[in-house]
């Protein structure tokens, strides 16, 4: 055998040789790591889950829960637009449905990271109190033998004859003091020395700002379970009270009572729109710049009425209720009379806006209409323009020639099935058209001069005539219990924060050595911060400089 092969052989056999160590070690470490449990298990569990890292997950993973809320159409705000994406989509609709996305805020998935949050904060941070409670009543940590393995250090040289070294303590003290530390005097073998720290409430404020995030979730909660928001669209001259039955849509919060509604009145006074009258360089012209609107509110049964301006983006505040401005346009003043001579509609009918020029849906039903049920749908146009092609446009949003272009209909509007219906659709599948562009009667063109006021419809069905015009705004009511707790919470978070991110901990020592031959005392001192503190060299020459004011250094 070659000492080659000697070689491969015997470092085969000291690789074998560890391999089989290594297998007997883990093999023994499997048998005597002991099995922990149901109870060891849930310790485990309560541990990983009160860990700051877990917390952390935890509200990133709530971040990108909240995104679908964004993405997707909810249910407690517009059931409408969720009908809609579902019936268009015919697949993908009713498995996300079944997924909750349509109700992400209220979903089983939400919820729960919701509440793991909520717990592993709790977690987290009353062992970190108790422990930080304990630290402030605790002295300042003793003073290192070795003072010269800190990261900044130094040596301070003291004349002779300016005081023993318990006097001279107590003047390293009061310095101390006066830069707010917590300070305590230490001897040993009779060497006197001076601790001090300070920072403390850099820990309070971090745990100021876990505290304030629970609270930020505990008023999130209150506001979804005892809150409520609603949707109401008030015509001008027309009120609204506080009521259910009073609301368009209503979204109530999971624990909302109805005696919780605030008593309160409106009643649209008029809405001025300011139109944007210059041409401007992209060819729009006529766009709404700001809308006000002036309500006589009553905040209670018992108050005075007193007139409110209600603008975007500045809602109004009543009896403890926000109140926007979604939307506004027209409501044309049109009355129905049918084919027996009786009125069988009189009032407003709200025209959706569907184009900036307020060129607006209208749909009118009228089941009290005989001998026949009537229906009537087309469109609103402020200022009426004839295009080359015959058809009719709204050539500007202010109201300067208005006029109506409907479609009549008679029959069965199908509101006796006691299914509910949307105002703004009106079903056909039962009807008989009367007018249209395409029937030999044609379509019903109205306007507010007494020439064209007035249509008499085909077959003796009645009369349909154009009395005015009115404006509408839409109102979304918002009331949110945990709202004021919500913000004070926040502005708390924010303030701890900024504490815990710049309020420095350090620890200071001084030791003041005896006198040498000549008389003289060296104090050595030395300052650590706990993490980064890129100012702790200039505290050094502060105290350097306050204890130079006091006594006279050697040369």
């Amino acid at each position: 055998m070659t000492k080659k092969d000697a070689a491969k052989k015997a470092a085969a056999h000291e690789t074998a040789t560890k391999k089989a160590k290594a297998k007997k070690k883990a093999k023994q470490q499997k048998q005597l790591a002991p099995a922990l449990g149901p109870i060891g298990m849930m310790r485990w569990a309560w541990t990983q889950l009160t860990t700051m890292r877990t917390a952390m997950v935890l509200l990133m993973l709530l971040a990108v829960a909240a995104v679908p809320g964004s993405l997707f159409p909810q249910r407690n705000q517009d059931p409408q637009s969720v009908a809609q994406y579902i019936a268009e989509h015919e697949v993908a609709g009713p498995i996300l449905d079944k997924l909750q996305l349509f109700d992400v805020f209220t979903s089983v998935w939400f919820s729960a990271i919701y509440l793991l949050l909520f717990v592993s904060l709790i977690g987290c941070v009353i062992p970190r109190a108790r422990q930080h409670a304990r630290a402030t009543v605790r002295p300042p940590a003793r003073t290192p033998v070795r003072l010269n393995r800190m990261p900044v250090n130094g040596v301070i040289e003291l004349e002779a004859n300016q005081g023993d070294s318990e006097e001279i303590a107590q003047t390293l003290r009061s310095i101390l003091r006066k830069r707010r530390y917590r300070t305590s005097i230490e001897e040993n073998k009779g060497q006197v020395s001076v601790a001090a720290e300070r920072g403390y409430l850099r820990e309070w404020g971090n745990l100021t700002f876990h505290v304030s995030l629970i609270g930020v979730l505990i008023a999130v909660a209150v506001g979804g379970l005892f809150g409520y928001n609603g949707q109401r669209i008030i015509v001008q001259g027309e009120g609204f009270t506080n009521t259910l039955i009073a609301y368009d849509q209503f979204s109530p919060g999971q624990r909302f009572k109805a005696e919780n509604l605030q008593p309160f009145q409106l009643k649209l006074k008029d809405f001025k729109i300011q139109f944007d009258r210059q041409e401007r360089a992209d060819g729009k012209y006529g766009q709404p710049i700001d809308y006000e609107a002036n309500l006589d509110v009553r905040h209670s049964p018992d108050a005075e009425w007193v007139t409110e301006k209600l603008k975007v983006n500045e809602p109004l505040r009543v009896a403890g209720t926000d109140i926007y401005l979604l939307g506004n346009g027209y409501a044309p003043m049109i009355t129905v009379t049918d084919g027996e001579g009786n009125v069988a509609f009189s009032g407003p009918v709200v025209a959706q806006p569907q184009d900036p020029s307020y060129m607006s849906l209208v749909v009118l039903k009228v089941p009290d209409a005989k001998p026949t049920q009537l229906g009537f749908q087309g469109f609103f146009l402020p200022t009426t323009v004839m295009g080359e092609n015959g058809v009719a446009y709204s050539g500007d949003p202010e109201a300067l020639a208005p006029s109506l272009n409907l479609d009549s209909y008679y029959g069965d509007l199908g509101l006796e099935t006691g299914a509910p219906q949307n105002v703004y659709v009106l079903k056909t599948e039962k009807m008989t058209q009367l007018n249209s562009r395409k029937l030999e009667a044609g379509g019903i063109v109205l306007g507010l001069n007494p020439q064209n006021r007035e249509y008499k419809l085909p077959e003796g069905k009645g009369t349909i005539r154009f009395d005015g015009l009115k404006r509408f705004i839409g109102i979304e009511v918002h009331h949110d219990p945990g709202k004021p707790w919500l913000l004070g919470f926040s502005m708390l978070a924010v303030a701890g924060l900024l504490a815990s991110l710049f309020i420095p901990r350090r620890r200071v020592w001084f030791k003041v050595s005896d006198p040498d031959e000549a008389g003289k005392r060296r104090i050595e001192y030395a300052l650590l911060a706990r993490g980064e503190d890129p100012r702790l060299q200039t505290e050094a020459e502060a105290l350097v400089k306050a204890v130079s004011g006091r006594y006279t250094l050697a040369e």
